[in-house]
């Protein structure tokens, strides 16, 4: 079993990714941004005996990254599976054309470059696992073969976040780490909305992608673990 750990964990797609990579046997770091709520979104797969450990995660904090990293590295010497979840600012309403700025900027600090940083901070760990796969959550609505009008901040950075999959996963190859992107569909979470698929169906494209065999894909954008256009 591996060491997984998933940004943006305290509820939606993050805490059910947790869930079942737990379930699986694996041990799961749980990341939030605020500890007390992570470790009240865990406490139910605690009581179950689940090996879920919360961890504090602003992932636009430096300190905080370098924290997780010293911790994981202090407990298992290694990390098998990162799955870049944390994720904000699903900007219905606003436009390109008439942006607001404080909203883009945050988008970009938080889902593509804190991300960026997370990764860069935790690579060691996954080289030393030599079968590292790292999981970037994107969103059909960062492929540029679906781009329309309308959430430009959210749009904007998961085009980047699909960016620095292929990136990785082209300087990574050697290293044996797979990386991917993976569009868990329109999920019925806090950010999503009402209507959506069930989280559990969302959150098990991504797991998929967590735990790929060795002879698994790389640099793919993938649904349901079907390809889907960039």
């Amino acid at each position: 079993m591996g060491v997984a750990l998933v940004t943006g964990a305290g509820r939606g797609i993050g805490l059910e990714v947790t869930r079942q990579l737990a379930t699986a046997g694996h041990t799961v770091y749980l990341a939030a941004r605020h500890l007390p709520s992570g470790a009240a979104a865990a406490q139910s797969m605690l009581d179950a005996g689940l090996d879920v450990r919360p961890i504090e995660l602003d992932v636009t904090r430096e300190e905080h990254r370098r924290a997780v990293a010293a911790t994981i590295r202090h407990d298992h010497g290694l990390l098998d599976m990162l799955v870049n979840n944390a994720a904000i600012h699903y900007d219905t309403g606003n436009r390109a054309t008439a942006p607001d700025w404080r909203t883009v900027t945050e988008a970009l600090d938080t889902n593509p470059f804190g991300a960026w940083q997370v990764t860069l901070a935790l690579l060691g760990l996954l080289r030393r696992s030599g079968r590292g796969r790292i999981v970037n959550v994107s969103s059909g609505a960062g492929s540029l073969v679906d781009m329309d009008a309308g959430r430009p901040a959210y749009r904007l950075s998961k085009v980047g976040l699909n960016a620095l999959t292929r990136m990785w996963a082209a300087e990574l190859r050697g290293d044996a780490i797979l990386v991917n992107s993976v569009c868990p569909g329109w999920v019925e979470t806090d950010m999503g909305g009402p209507g959506g698929r069930p989280v559990v169906e969302g959150a098990a494209g991504i797991v998929w992608a967590a735990t790929l065999p060795d002879h698994g894909p790389t640099g793919g954008f993938f649904r349901d673990g079907q390809p889907v256009p960039w």
